[in-house]
């Protein structure tokens, strides 16, 4: 970090940033197009306060406020090791990418910056050295493993996101990343060449440290596990997309045991038994028979494990709450399964000693023995884990193939035990802090989770309490102009408030159309009117709209009746990777986009080509949803009102995600339509209707032609 002292405390930041974003300051001498806004400017002030004299900023910055600079000027001029975490990838990218070049040019001050992603994102030189190594595999070797090993010898970060022509969703990355379970932490024999320790070193060396909420809370875990850090120490943060933080929390601070990750064990075992290092006959029959029973204990505890929740949980559900007479039915396969877990650390234990007894004892030992505190690392879903290392052992020795051989050993070990000791724990559904639930997940994919139900005290400890400083801010953090929602979830004490209106001027930019007739969105008529009445939209926009649902459900009835009436081209979610679907809506006129709520938010579309957004249906969360059912259940038994409370804000701040949307520059004009006749119907549409945009309501499909200038 540069010598030079620091300037929060003495009220300097403040007049340092005024000076800034002056009429004649550093940005508008600097930085092309530059207009001082009155919203960005008001931002930056508080956010330099809050810096200045310590607590918490909630800020909400509607769209166009220019809410990146607001806190990114404040953060660098501040002269103090700032953490910004940001709810998507494509925030961090461009802040790291965009932003901070941008005032590197434009501020008279030396910083650095660098951009953490969770580990997952990184290429494992260790383990794609062993595929390199290895004969033969499946087809995606011969296609992507080249690929992979040419691009490995020129890039300086390892990060995935390098490789334009690698899918978002390839199951291969799995076998060559970076991932925690598969981390030989310290002992890597390519430790200080991996690229997750070059991303740690370039991170302490930064004064702008940029993450995302999965990595914030990765680091969170470790800290309260006594594994150390992964994020360099900080006084000061930024979350952006704050409205995100509790979801992530619940993930990340959860509990999960899934058929891909038993697998992916199995398969590293059965990997390691082929090795020269693994042992004589004797030790490779016993590790086959040991992969053999976890296969087997791993189906059959699964089967029976969905089996019993199929039968409690409505059809398609594709999450159902477990509870202890749910999860017996499959007790005596899961003490199976935890057996088979210690066979395999059984038949890696002579193997394993005998490689330290080679070492002539430098290579100090363990016991193998699992951490349930590791379970506070979400493991989820094949390929999507952002957790961080597992616990650093003691110095590495050299990279011979004995050594190898001894740190795979260890790690595997160290899987066996962790997912038997989070096996038990889920088993015994026995913690009240948390919600159990059985996910299924296509054809073969099934996980057993717990979710804390509330996590307020998590972040509260884990994040806020850590920082002197900390800065909360989104376009969409209240509900009818108050923070009590988001504070209340996010167990946030006294702060400090700032509400910026967005800077557009959505009375003339967009008009938010109410269809006049439509029936109860729980009826079965419901999807055939939908589907109506976006034929009858899309028609008047000439596509160009995102459609986004609540449901899969709707979604295909609704895509089905506009694909026989429109001309326009119809992407659907599901077809293809969520970025090449932008992409392609971007670069194809007329597109429309089929959408449910993944696309709600993050998402940004500049310029006509999208004129339109239509929501269906009232984004409440489903009471049907195992963590919906469990923290409603616990307002209601603390005597509050659990749709008053929980189910309407988190609807709201959804819905104002989605239809944000639209707008995303002032040039930009478009129509918004909410097709669900609540709105208008229920008493609670006037709370929707007050958390909206300022746009005219319509309801007459006329005023959709007259407002965009066409003929009627």
């Amino acid at each position: 970090m540069p010598e030079v002292p620091a300037v929060s405390g003495s009220g300097a930041l403040s007049a340092l940033v005024e000076a800034a974003f002056a009429p004649g300051g550093s940005l508008a001498r600097t930085l092309p197009g530059f207009e001082p806004r009155a919203g960005q400017v008001e931002m930056a002030g508080a956010v330099a306060r809050t810096f200045e004299r310590g607590g918490v900023l909630l800020a909400e910055a509607g769209t166009g406020t220019g809410k990146t600079l607001a806190y990114l000027i404040p953060a660098i001029l501040s002269r103090e090791r700032v953490l910004v975490s940001t709810g998507t990838k494509n925030l961090q990218e461009q802040i790291y990418f965009k932003d901070i070049p941008a005032l590197g040019r434009a501020l008279d001050v030396p910083f650095t910056a660098a951009c953490m992603k969770g580990r997952a994102n990184y290429l494992c030189l260790h383990r794609l050295h062993q595929l390199t190594g290895g004969a033969g595999g499946p087809a995606a070797h011969d296609v992507f493993l080249p690929m992979i090993r040419d691009w490995s010898a020129c890039t300086e970060t390892g990060d995935r996101a390098e490789l334009d022509d690698l899918p978002e969703d390839l199951p291969f990355w799995n076998e060559v990343s970076a991932a925690a379970d598969t981390c030989l932490g310290g002992e890597c024999p390519q430790y200080d060449e991996c690229f997750v320790t070059r991303m740690r070193q370039r991170a302490a060396a930064a004064d702008v440290v940029i993450v995302n909420h999965h990595l914030l809370c990765a680091d969170a875990a470790l800290r309260q596990n006594a594994y150390g850090e992964v994020i360099p120490a900080c006084r000061f943060a930024v979350v952006d997309e704050a409205h995100q933080l509790e979801d992530v929390a619940t993930q990340y601070f959860g509990v999960s045991v899934s058929t891909y990750r038993v697998e992916d064990l199995a398969a590293d075992v059965e990997r390691f038994a082929g090795l020269p290092s693994a042992g004589g006959p004797g030790d490779r029959a016993r590790l086959g028979m040991a992969v053999e029973a976890l296969r087997d204990g791993s189906r059959a505890f699964f089967a029976a494990l969905a089996d019993s929740h199929r039968s409690t949980g409505r059809r398609g559900d594709e999450r159902v709450r477990a509870t202890r007479e749910s999860v017996a039915a499959a007790a005596g396969a899961a003490a199976d399964l935890g057996l088979a877990l210690e066979r395999v650390e059984a038949a890696l234990q002579p193997i394993r000693k005998r490689q330290a007894e080679a070492a002539d004892g430098i290579r100090p030992g363990q016991d193998g023995a699992g951490h349930l505190a590791a379970a506070h690392r979400e493991r989820g879903a094949r390929g999507t884990s952002c957790g961080e290392t597992a616990p650093q052992p003691g110095p590495r020795s050299g990279g011979d193939q004995d050594g190898d051989a001894d740190e795979d050993i260890a790690s595997l070990a160290r899987r066996a035990a962790t997912l038997r000791d989070e096996l038990r724990f889920l088993t015994r559904t026995a913690d009240g802090r948390f919600v159990y639930f059985v996910e299924h997940r296509g054809r073969s994919g099934v996980f057993f989770r717990a979710s804390p139900i509330d996590v307020s005290q998590i972040v509260r400890e884990l994040l806020l309490e850590r920082m002197q400083s900390t800065v909360l801010t989104s376009a969409t953090l209240t509900v009818e102009g108050s923070f009590d929602y988001v504070r209340q979830r996010l167990g946030i004490g006294p702060a400090d408030q700032v509400r910026l209106a967005s800077e557009f001027d959505y009375r003339e930019q967009a008009i938010l159309y109410l269809p006049p007739r439509m029936p109860d969105p729980r009826s079965d008529e419901f999807p055939l009117a939908a589907g109506r009445q976006v034929v009858e939209i899309l028609e008047r926009t000439e596509g160009r709209a995102f459609v986004l649902f609540t449901s899969y459900a709707t979604l295909r009835a609704v895509q089905a009746i506009a694909e026989m009436a429109l001309e326009y081209p119809i992407l659907a979610q599901g077809t293809a990777p969520r970025t090449q679907l932008l992409r392609q809506f971007r670069e194809t006129a007329h597109a429309i986009l089929f959408a449910t709520s993944s696309f709600w938010q993050g998402v940004d579309v500049v310029g006509e080509a999208l004129s339109c957004v239509i929501v269906d249906k009232l984004p409440f969360a489903s009471p049907a949803d195992p963590i919906t059912a469990a923290r409603m259940d616990a307002i209601r038994d603390r005597g509050g009102d659990p749709f008053a409370e929980y189910q309407l804000p988190l609807a709201i701040l959804a819905l104002q995600q989605g239809l944000g949307r639209l707008i995303r520059h002032r040039r930009d004009r478009g129509v918004l339509a909410v097709l669900d006749p609540r709105l208008r119907t229920k008493g609670y549409g006037r709370r929707f209707i007050a958390s909206l945009p300022p746009a005219p309501i319509v309801h007459d499909p006329a005023h959709i032609d007259r407002f965009l200038g066409r003929p009627a």
